[in-house]
């Protein structure tokens, strides 16, 4: 494989896309239980939600870069400009054609669910862009967790069932919560590693704002909400057994609790991916369960 293409690989973080599959599966999940399956509009949802991830990947890479947030200090993972691997002309070309053809394939699912995807979609692609650039970035100013919610969470589950139903679900939004909170954990312990540095950067996400204890809380309180979802969709939306299926992954989740209480720095970068792992492992689960 040429090189470029290798780092361009690099650069669009393929550990964080499993993000953005996992929600598309769990909507696709309740619109296949409620005989509302659409195959192609599922197959576009999804493609829309990897790019619109790898989209905002480049922009965070792009600004924090520019920033000079990514820096030799840095303990995560390296990163595509301050590496060197890619220009900041060539990252700007790529932010726009990514975002490009997330519209122009969107375009489709606006001619089969209506205008609404349309709004979803661009307030998608802005929160996107928005989220480490403008005059008010999300990620610089305690909102990135908020974002990651909404978007990876309660808009791409629902905005997912929707385009397949044609129609909203007071379950699509209930099932999202899970979703957006394991997906959002991710989020927290990147800033939780990320913590000094960024404030000596001025960084204002929300473990820089309310402290570590608050980052360590945030993450346990996401994960038990996460796991009560199941029983209550048994007991108050007369759903099957099946619906326990996420519980399989209990084991990882209290794993990767103890983790987040006695790791720090670098040994951190092995919770993320542990913690991007068990939102798919949690969210393949939740979808089998809505689907039987």
């Amino acid at each position: 494989m040429n090189e470029k293409i290798k780092l361009w690989i690099l650069a669009s973080r393929p550990k964080t896309l499993p993000a953005a599959v996992a929600p598309v599966l769990v909507g696709t999940a309740l619109a296949f239980n409620a005989g509302k399956f659409n195959a192609v509009a599922a197959s576009v949802a999804l493609i829309c939600s990897l790019f619109i991830q790898i989209g905002t990947n480049f922009v965070n890479d792009l600004y924090d870069y520019l920033k000079g947030t990514d820096d030799e200090n840095r303990v995560g993972p390296e990163r595509a400009l301050a590496s060197g691997w890619i220009k900041p002309e060539e990252m700007k070309m790529a932010i726009y054609l990514t975002f490009g053809f997330t519209f122009l394939l969107g375009l489709y699912l606006v001619w089969h669910a209506g205008w609404i995807i349309l709004l979803i979609g661009l307030l998608s692609i802005l929160s996107g862009y928005a989220y480490t650039a403008g005059p008010y970035p999300l990620a610089y100013n305690g909102l990135g967790d908020v974002f990651v919610f909404l978007f990876f969470g309660i808009v791409a589950v629902a905005g997912t069932y929707y385009v397949q139903a044609l129609e909203f679900s007071h379950l699509a939004l209930v099932v999202a919560v899970p979703v957006g909170l394991l997906i959002t954990d991710i989020l927290v312990i990147n800033n939780y590693r990320d913590a000094d540095e960024d404030a000596k950067k001025n960084k204002q996400t929300l473990v820089v704002k309310f402290g570590k204890r608050f980052a360590r809380l945030q993450y346990l309180g996401s994960v038990i909400i996460a796991f009560f979802v199941p029983p209550y969709l048994y007991l108050f939306e007369k759903k099957s057994l099946w619906i326990f299926l996420p519980i399989l992954s209990l084991p990882l989740a209290v794993k990767l609790i103890k983790d987040v209480y006695k790791l720090t720095g670098t040994e951190l970068n092995k919770t993320l991916e542990q913690t991007a792992k068990l939102s798919v492992i949690y969210s393949i689960l939740f979808s089998l369960g809505i689907a039987l």
